[in-house]
């Protein structure tokens, strides 16, 4: 099977499926095709995003969420013309139809340009303490624990070196010392790391106040005691897709009532629920803050990054969720570490 071969699906085929095959391949877009190969439409990793918060199953077929018009392009297009509609459509790829509208290609923004490093900056926040991991952490800090033979924040800037991203900024505070000794300018890496030192925690938002200097891109801001598979790159096309001011990542909780749940109209027992299984969507501890929503938080003071969506939901700012899929841990506890020794050779090798 070819690459554009896999990344071809009837309509019928399942939204579970369209996501595995973006899992896999390398072009972020599954092409929605008839028998004769003529396309009907196109899904990207947003559409499956936007059909989860829509609660639609993934068991459902892909014609649910796919784009029914998508723009194309003709053999004779020139690279220029590729480039400007990908660029006034805020697209990355473009399928290469035949005069019938079969599909004969697929042209990417990435092969178009050659650039496939990623200049958006990342954030990891390091300065916690990691009370819940004691004893573990009396001396090492949570994010330099091994995990996978390897401490949890190189694990989690490896993750992101594979996806193209080089400029790292870690906040720090509690033995901060350490992860200049272990880490370095980032050299060894391949990529520049400097520090923001906070001489007090300045809670999960307000170490973004100590940046030398304010980004031209949107910059992702994540926990430094999260594992993830994330694919950043699919994050950075839902934000500007949307045109967002901030993006947080969500993860679909599950919460079983241990109790039989009583259903009543006033002194009335309409019905009776046997251990009901509510769903949420919780705060995934990775965000994706455009420039301008570095000017609402306040200069070097302890400041949460609920309390910052918070506000710029009420100033009317675009704020917008995006679900992970992939699979996700947060550190917290010591039954979270053992659990994270156990999937990381599954998961990152």
């Amino acid at each position: 099977m070819t690459e554009l071969d896999n990344i071809m699906l009837s309509p019928n085929a399942t939204i579970l499926a369209a996501l595995e095959r973006l899992v896999d391949s390398q072009q972020q877009i599954i092409l929605v095709v008839d028998e004769s190969h003529r396309l009907l439409g196109t899904v990207v990793d947003g559409d499956v995003r936007r059909g989860i918060l829509r609660k639609i199953p993934l068991e459902s077929p892909i014609a649910e969420i796919m784009k029914l018009t998508p723009a194309t392009l003709t053999l004779e297009a020139t690279r220029q013309e590729a480039l400007t509609l990908m660029q006034e459509r805020g697209i990355h790829q473009l399928p290469v139809v035949d005069a019938e509208g079969r599909v004969i290609g697929l042209e990417s923004l990435a092969g178009l340009l050659r650039q496939p490093q990623v200049e958006n900056w990342v954030v990891l926040m390091a300065g916690g303490k990691g009370n819940r991991l004691r004893p573990l952490t009396e001396e090492t800090p949570k994010p330099l624990l091994n995990v996978g033979g390897q401490p949890l924040i190189e694990a989690i800037i490896n993750r992101f070196i594979e996806q193209g991203f080089r400029k790292f900024f870690i906040a720090v505070n509690y033995k901060a010392e350490m992860f200049d000794a272990h880490l370095g300018d980032g050299s060894e890496l391949g990529v520049e790391i400097r520090y923001l030192r906070e001489d007090e925690p300045l809670g999960t938002a307000g170490a973004l106040s100590l940046l030398p200097e304010r980004p031209t891109a949107p910059m992702i801001v994540m926990n430094a005691d999260v594992m993830t598979a994330a694919n950043f790159r699919h994050l950075l096309s839902f934000h500007e897709e949307h045109d967002a001011t901030a993006t947080m990542c969500v993860r679909e909780y599950d919460f079983e009532v241990p109790y039989g749940v009583a259903q009543l109209d006033g002194e009335v027992l309409t019905g009776v629920s046997e251990k009901p299984v509510q769903s949420f969507f919780v705060n995934a501890g990775i965000y994706l803050l455009s420039p301008e929503a570095l000017d609402m938080i306040p200069s070097n003071q302890r400041y949460d990054m609920t309390v910052l969506y918070q506000e710029m939901i009420g100033k009317g700012r675009s704020t917008i969720a995006f679900p992970l899929r992939e699979y996700w841990l947060d550190i917290g506890r010591i039954a979270d570490f053992e659990q994270a020794q156990r999937d990381f050779a599954e998961v990152f090798r």
